[in-house]
């Protein structure tokens, strides 16, 4: 809680003068649909600053730029809240809802917000599908699946690997490297590879509505 607000007093010149969220973050998108994208926490000066997640950053950006290339998004661009973005056929998230220093939550962060993931989740019964971003997040969803359906964690237990797809009971969870710098600097996930596996879980989504 101290460090999303004090990430907005000490504002890089290019936001100074900018009234920060700094606060939890709510989901994003249509709490129906059976798509739940998690990705990790919000940036300080991304997420934490508009008020949405996912909203205001490089990480954002590379995301809804594959979100809108599927159909899962109206826009390519996620500027703020109320710039007419929609997610009908998804609901977008995080496994810890406050920006945490060096984008590296503890232990305690996540067992804290784990309670707020298992509800998101639980908005729709299974079968749902799951888009995992990162293996911390990965981790976060099959702990909160596991809270949500009160069944045992899975045995042997999935391992986390770009592109794979894990039955966790009734559900799906797809996973796919974060949209962080460090990975789309360098070309560890491309739009492509991040696309595809939006494309399969997007299409998988749609199969168990109706």
């Amino acid at each position: 809680m101290a460090w999303r607000e004090e990430a907005a007093r000490r504002a890089p010149r290019r936001f100074r003068g900018e009234v920060y969220w700094s606060r939890p973050l709510p989901a994003f998108g249509n709490p129906r649909a059976r798509l739940r994208i998690v990705g990790l926490a919000p940036a300080a000066h991304g997420g934490n600053r508009t008020g949405r997640i996912f909203t205001g950053d490089e990480s954002g950006n590379f995301l809804f730029r594959a979100l809108h290339a599927v159909g899962l998004s109206s826009q390519s661009t996620s500027v703020r809240p109320g710039d007419g973005l929609e997610l009908p056929g998804a609901l977008l998230t995080a496994a810890v809802k406050c920006a945490p220093p060096d984008n590296r939550p503890l232990p305690e962060e996540f067992e804290n917000c784990r309670e707020y993931l298992v509800r998101e989740l639980s908005l729709v019964p299974p079968p749902r599908v799951i888009v995992a971003l990162g293996g911390l997040a990965f981790e976060s969803c099959l702990a909160a699946l596991c809270a949500a359906t009160g069944t045992p964690a899975p045995r042997p237990r999935p391992r986390f690997e770009h592109g794979a797809r894990h039955a966790v009971g009734r559900d799906v969870v797809y996973v796919s490297y974060h949209p962080s710098q460090q990975n789309t600097f360098t070309g560890r996930l491309t739009q492509r590879m991040l696309r595809a596996v939006l494309r399969r879980a997007a299409r998988e989504a749609e199969s168990l509505e109706g």
